[in-house]
């Protein structure tokens, strides 16, 4: 059992799980367009994710919010190094249009965690009320974009759409870690919950899923099975955005919250 237990919490830690959920991302997109998924491209998302979200975890000033799992987690540095030789190995294989957009997202991925601003104290992070809207452009670039330039497919008003919906969708899913951090973040991230309070907050998530739903039916492609999926996802997302508080269970939102797109995957699977 200890083992178990162990081993969930490196599958947590190492960013495997939030790897899996950009991946079930990238992988609604291509369902939801009728594309056929590739695995250099899921490969590559699945692992720039690993190497991003340890780096800023692990090498960044946000270790000083992680200095325990830092200094425990001795395999995650190794697994980092991994990820990283196969993000490279995977990247060479895309076409030089989708590494030229990758290597935007890589470098505002270091700008968020690496201090360049106010004498080189401050990184994008500590530019308040950012933080969110950085993680969710990322999200959306990778998750929309990267694999729909990559399959040659046009930028239609429904990809477009489609990334308004996933920078919403984001957003949302950040919101329960902004609840769950008011007691550790600075006062001058002014993060949401900071700015607006946490019932406030709620109903911010509450408005931006709705926001989705509706925008859903502007696309003149939609599926009606699409559409099903969309509909459930949004109302459990919108449960767990609900029920979050500061004081939560160890994996509301490490675990939960982020399967959340798994969650969507799974449907879309179903329902298609």
């Amino acid at each position: 059992m200890n083992f178990l237990k162990k081993g969930f919490a490196f599958y947590i830690n190492s960013s495997i799980h939030v790897a899996l959920a950009v991946c079930a991302l990238a992988c609604v997109t291509l369902l939801e367009l009728g594309l056929k998924p590739s695995k250099v491209v899921l490969c590559f998302i699945f692992f720039a994710a690993i190497s991003g979200y340890n780096f800023v975890k692990f090498f960044s000033d946000l270790k000083f919010y992680y200095p325990r799992l830092a200094n425990r987690v001795k395999a995650i540095p190794v697994l980092t190094l991994f990820s990283v030789l196969m993000t490279g190995f995977y990247m060479i294989q895309l076409q030089t249009k989708t590494v030229f957009i990758v290597s935007g997202f890589a470098v505002l991925t270091v700008l968020y965690s690496i201090p360049f601003l106010r004498n080189k104290t401050q990184n994008l992070r500590h530019v308040e009320g950012l933080k969110v809207y950085i993680i969710a452009f990322v999200w959306m670039g990778v998750s929309v974009f990267l694999p729909v330039i990559e399959s040659g497919h046009d930028i239609t008003k429904e990809v477009l759409l489609m990334g308004l919906q996933r920078f919403a969708y984001v957003l949302v899913l950040m919101l329960p870690f902004e609840i769950r951090d008011l007691k550790y973040d600075p006062l001058n991230l002014k993060t949401i919950p900071q700015k607006i309070g946490v019932k406030k907050t709620k109903l911010l998530g509450v408005v931006l899923l709705v926001f989705m739903l509706v925008l859903e039916y502007f696309k003149a492609e939609a599926s009606a099975s699409s559409g099903i999926a969309l509909g459930i996802v949004l109302f459990v997302t919108g449960v767990f955005v609900w029920r979050s508080k500061q004081e939560q269970a160890k994996y509301y939102c490490a675990f939960w919250v982020e399967a959340l797109p798994v969650v969507w995957l799974i449907l879309m699977l179903i329902v298609g």
